[in-house]
């Protein structure tokens, strides 16, 4: 179960992973830590705590998101969730910056008798040009051709999407709103991918896998990928992508942000709530 929800591939020539039940030739374990791990650009505001879980079957540790009752972003007056980017161990992110295929995941778990409200966002993964790859999300519409941002987003009642924010071409627009069962632009420019293509609601109580894989387009041609798979079921798809206009672009690891919200109060967590967030990997296909 490890395996098929964290790695749904087989081709992997080299990665990580905290979970300790995962058996690959090409993977190390590691420890949840954030220095091993390449956490940076941490928001000090929301703090990722580590616990660890009893249960033997369970991840032995966890990162665990506090959303205060009435948080609705990481800006807002009252700050819930948590958000950095992961690079991945030193060896892994200088090896990532010569990939052009790669693949990273996580289980999360919901804490019982968990409100959805209007929606929120989960980690998902990033990438571009130096810098340019850092807030490619909230709205930024400028140099937009010099990054690329794809998280998970809940909505209510658990209906979930993937929450793209591509280059703005016309082609990277006709793809994202084929995908079914349901596809918008949004006004913040981004993108809901894939509306109600699988739910969240299992997520309550139990521990399950979300696996994101980037394929960065050829320069100058439309073949870039992005793909979503929940417990291990290809759930998002997206495929003839442009991710990047030069060589320079790249994949950078994982945006590992979560929120309620939105950017209004009515997007607010209803009360104080608590996520956790495990068996962090990585892995390169190309």
């Amino acid at each position: 179960m490890c395996l098929r929800g964290l790695l749904p591939v087989n081709n992997v020539l080299t990665g990580f992973t905290t979970c300790t039940l995962l058996e690959h030739a090409n993977i190390v374990k590691i420890p949840l830590d954030d220095d091993i791990l390449g956490v940076h650009k941490s928001s000090s505001r929301t703090p990722h705590r580590r616990l660890s879980v009893d249960a033997p079957t369970q991840p032995v540790q966890a990162w665990e998101a506090v959303y205060s009752q009435g948080s609705i972003n990481p800006s807002a007056d009252i700050p819930g969730g948590f958000g950095f980017y992961l690079s991945g161990p030193t060896w892994f992110a200088t090896q990532l910056a010569d990939a052009t295929e790669a693949i990273f995941s996580y289980r999360m778990m919901l804490e019982d008798g968990w409100e959805w409200a209007k929606g929120g966002k989960l980690p998902g993964i990033s990438g571009g040009v130096g810098d340019m790859s850092y807030g490619c999300t909230g709205g930024r519409k400028e140099k937009r051709c010099q990054c690329f941002n794809a998280r998970a987003m809940w909505r209510a009642d658990g209906v979930a999407e993937l929450y793209t924010y591509l280059p703005l071409t016309s082609g990277n627009k006709d793809r994202q709103l084929l995908v079914p069962p349901r596809a918008l632009e949004n006004a913040d420019y981004g993108f809901s991918v894939g509306r109600g293509a699988f739910n969240l609601d299992s997520a309550v109580k139990s521990w399950v896998a979300l696996a994101f894989r980037v394929k960065l387009n050829d320069v100058g041609v439309d073949n870039g990928e992005i793909e979503l798979w929940f417990e291990g079921k290809s759930v998002v798809r997206l495929i003839e992508l442009q991710l990047r206009e030069s060589e320079e672009s790249k994949i950078r690891g994982m945006h590992f942000q979560t929120f309620f919200g939105g950017h209004t109060p009515d997007w607010a967590s209803p009360k104080d709530q608590r996520a956790r967030f495990t068996d962090i990997t990585g892995a390169i296909i190309q």
